[in-house]
């Protein structure tokens, strides 16, 4: 779900990243002790007060999955920030009174090998394991309230889940 830029505060600002091998398929990991039904998501986290929001998500990328910058080069990103609402019941709600949160998403090509990720490089670690999926699966492999902002996150970076000539 896309949202006017004036959401007075109450969604937390975060960055998000699509990392593409080179078969076209995007990294995903799958959250510890999440339901596997939905445990998968892509790197994301918070920005942090005065972070610029692409420095971010190579911020979070490198701390969810070891992954150093100089193994990526930026495919492109989508303009607008993208929110989705944190069902009540869950903890991180009443955090800072955060409805939800709202994110800017980047793409990027990944050059080097499974072997490059470290899912224990920044503890406490956020994976228990990855894998490379397809990009169209991404959105049934999320928890539900998230799904809106993977299927569109699928369709803006469709272009660069194409095997690079």
């Amino acid at each position: 779900m896309t949202l006017p830029t004036s959401d007075k505060g109450r969604y937390r600002p975060c960055a998000g990243a699509a990392l593409f091998n080179g078969y076209g398929q995007v990294w995903m990991g799958r959250r510890i002790g999440a339901p596997e039904k939905s445990a998968w998501q892509l790197p994301q986290g918070g920005i942090d007060p005065g972070e610029d929001p692409a420095f971010a998500a190579i911020r979070e990328l490198e701390e969810e999955t070891g992954v150093h910058v100089n193994l990526l080069s930026p495919l492109g990103e989508i303009a607008d920030w993208l929110y989705y609402d944190i069902p009540k019941g869950l903890g991180k709600r009443t955090r800072k009174n955060w409805h939800g949160q709202k994110q800017k998403w980047y793409a990027y090509r990944y050059h080097g090998t499974d072997d490059d990720f470290n899912l224990r490089h920044h503890l406490p670690a956020e994976f228990a394991e990855f894998r490379w999926a397809a990009l169209s699966e991404i959105s049934e492999l999320i928890v539900p309230f998230k799904r809106a902002v993977y299927e569109r996150v699928a369709s803006e970076f469709e272009g660069f889940a194409q095997t690079p000539k």
